[in-house]
């Protein structure tokens, strides 16, 4: 990914709780020699360093993914950003955003209780606090079959990028008037990046 470097997001706990809040990602790798890509949540390991998720057995990118190195990328908010937001007319529109690139080693898991602990820990980070649903309470003979249906693996993180594109190139007045703008909207994704900005504004 490009990245030039007052875009570009080092820290790493702020990185891994980007990935736990976006954590649906898009997952490229080569699949009968071409680029194939499967949208679907990861969940993640801090201390294996480390993806974890699941295809439908259908989905045919799981039969030649083992060992591949691949990417899964984590998209966050973004918005447009007009220059009509400046104190000048000398600039033209853009896009801020943040995105997270992780690459590692697949690895097709086939350990049962793996398997499940990982099943139960997506279950448990999407379900609310308050749901009756459990997935330890679901009869084991029916989580058997379903779990045929799947084909589970783990990634082993070898690198990251990551990138927040936040109007960090512009002078601090004109970061604010687009925080301004942005704000003055119901669109959830403009009160992100703004709120994204305003904490890059305070480092």
């Amino acid at each position: 990914m490009y990245i030039p470097k007052h875009f570009q997001l080092k820290d790493e706990e702020i990185i891994y709780d980007f990935i736990e809040k976006y954590s649906f990602a898009t997952l490229f790798s080569q699949h009968n020699g071409e680029p194939y890509a499967t949208h679907l949540p990861l969940t993640l390991s801090k201390g294996e360093s480390a993806l974890y998720g699941h295809f439908a057995r259908p989905n045919e990118q799981w039969k030649d993914i083992e060992n591949q190195q691949v990417l899964a990328v984590f998209h966050g908010p973004h918005s447009y950003i007009s220059p009509s937001w400046y104190e000048t007319t000398m600039a033209v529109p853009t896009w801020n955003y943040v995105s997270i690139h992780l690459y590692g080693k697949m690895e097709i898991v086939k350990d049962q209780k793996v398997i499940f602990d990982s099943l139960n820990d997506m279950v448990n980070k999407y379900e609310s606090t308050d749901s009756p649903y459990n997935l330890i309470d679901v009869d084991s003979r029916f989580m058997e079959g379903m779990s045929k249906g799947i084909v589970a693996f783990k990634i082993k993180i070898t690198k990251i990028e990551a990138k927040a594109k936040l109007s960090q190139n512009h002078p601090v007045e004109r970061q604010e008037l687009i925080i301004k703008h942005l704000e003055n909207t119901s669109q959830q994704d403009n009160i992100q990046v703004a709120s994204l900005m305003k904490k890059s504004l305070q480092k």
